[in-house]
């Protein structure tokens, strides 16, 4: 029984977490050859305060991304 586990940063839609679900158990079960009801699918909602990227949380990035063009303004 696969188990894939997909860490992802929170905020995206429930109908997009169901889509990514359906198509990695789609893909799962073409590149193992398994039954659909043997895969398991679990996502992890990260909030972007707790997702580092090169020592930076991932909410500091956004932020000071959106800084310049809240200064200029």
């Amino acid at each position: 029984m696969p188990i894939i586990q997909v860490q992802i940063i929170k905020g995206r839609s429930k109908d997009k977490i169901n889509s990514l679900i359906e198509d990695i158990t789609l893909a799962t079960v073409k590149n193992l050859s398994v039954n659909a009801e043997q895969v398991r699918v679990l996502v992890n909602e990260i909030p972007d305060t707790h997702w580092g990227v090169g020592g930076t949380t991932k909410a500091e990035l956004d932020r000071k991304k959106t800084e310049p063009f809240i200064r200029n303004n």
